[in-house]
């Protein structure tokens, strides 16, 4: 027997415990690797078969064979060795890593990456990425934004903000808006429905039917939508919505419309509708902040359950499943709760 032929030998005490720990289930498998070793030991097993019954090797037989001769069973369970120091996150270290990481790299690409800034840097990509996480950096994200060049922001904003939290008494609040160029978009093959593992499927190639433009005005009290189809986006069929949604209520009634800055939405047509209905009041949002209007939430959210994944047949079907989903939304619609925190925050550019 190689390492030493003396035989290992255990009282009742100790063949106990190290039987208990062969049968625990929540102990390290190293434990009980280690118990089964010094058991099969005892018994008198040669290293040979020790060997392969616990897929080893003979140095760690010998190795723990000695660390049981030494402290017993507690010898076992210790386990720790010197290894190398630990390595330190210094404040100088910290700063460069964030410093770095906020310049583009000399490789031509766009960001980095931990693995890529730790090479740079001759450090370990963990030692990066305690440090981004610290800082709250995720440099392979990205978010896009577009700032408000409107002097007039802060008023225009207050206003709609306004409307919304406390609407004038007995008077409608609308926020209107179109979604033009819908495409009535078919699959040249059937989508293939989803399966345990397996997404839907869409077949690659498909046929356009042809567009249409989508007229939505919600309601801010109740939170319903009325719509609109129309075969072209122009001043005339705005105009022509703006009049259903004056029929939709009292005559005569007060009627606040929120809406964007569209060339179609400052026609003469449209000046001349206002001349003729002087209880109906516009208010438009600032300059690239349609993000105020509240339709423009129902718009996304039809376009992520109806338009995305949809499969038209014609234009006419486009139009038919569009206001099928309408008045299954407005059946069960609840008000959005609007919350804006401070009006003089907005995006600048520098």
């Amino acid at each position: 027997m190689p390492f030493g032929s003396e035989p290992i030998t255990l009282n009742a005490d100790e063949r106990a415990e190290l039987e208990q720990i062969t049968q625990s289930r929540t102990l390290p498998a190293g434990d009980v690797f280690r118990a089964r070793l010094i058991l099969l030991l005892a018994d008198g097993l040669p290293y040979r078969t020790i060997q392969e019954r616990l897929d080893t090797t003979a140095p760690t037989i010998s190795r723990w064979k000695n660390h049981f001769r030494t402290g017993r069973v507690a010898g076992l369970m210790e386990t720790r060795h010197p290894g190398q120091k630990p390595f330190v996150i210094t404040p100088a270290l910290q700063a460069k890593v964030l410093n770095v990481t906020r310049r583009k790299p000399p490789d031509g690409s766009t960001h980095w990456s931990c693995r890529k800034l730790a090479k740079h840097l001759g450090i370990g990509k963990d030692a990066v990425q305690r440090i981004w996480r610290k800082a709250g950096l995720k440099p392979h994200r990205l978010t896009r934004y577009m700032a408000s060049d409107d002097p007039d922001f802060e008023r225009k904003a207050a206003d709609i903000i306004g409307l919304y939290l406390h609407p004038p008494q007995h008077a409608a609040v609308f926020c209107v808006d179109e979604k033009s160029a819908i495409q009535a978009l078919d699959r040249l093959d059937p989508v293939l429905p989803m399966s345990p593992g397996r997404a839907e499927r869409h077949e690659f190639e498909y046929y356009r039917h042809g567009t249409l433009s989508l007229y939505a005005a919600l309601d801010v009290r109740t939170g319903k939508v009325h719509g609109k189809t129309a075969a072209r986006h122009t001043s005339d069929e705005f105009v022509g919505f703006l009049n259903h949604v004056l029929g939709l209520g009292k005559p005569k009634r007060e009627i606040h419309i929120i809406l964007d800055n569209l060339s179609a939405h400052k026609t003469h047509q449209v000046e001349a509708f206002l001349d003729e209905h002087p209880n109906v009041q516009f208010h438009f949002t600032p300059t690239y902040s349609s993000w105020l209007n509240q339709v423009e939430i129902w718009f996304a959210r039809i376009e992520r359950e109806v338009i995305a994944r949809g499969v038209f047949t014609s234009v006419r079907d486009l139009a038919r499943k569009l206001m099928r989903y309408i008045q299954a939304y407005s059946k069960t619609a609840r008000p959005f709760h609007w919350k804006y925190s401070d009006v003089r925050r907005r995006l600048k550019a520098c």
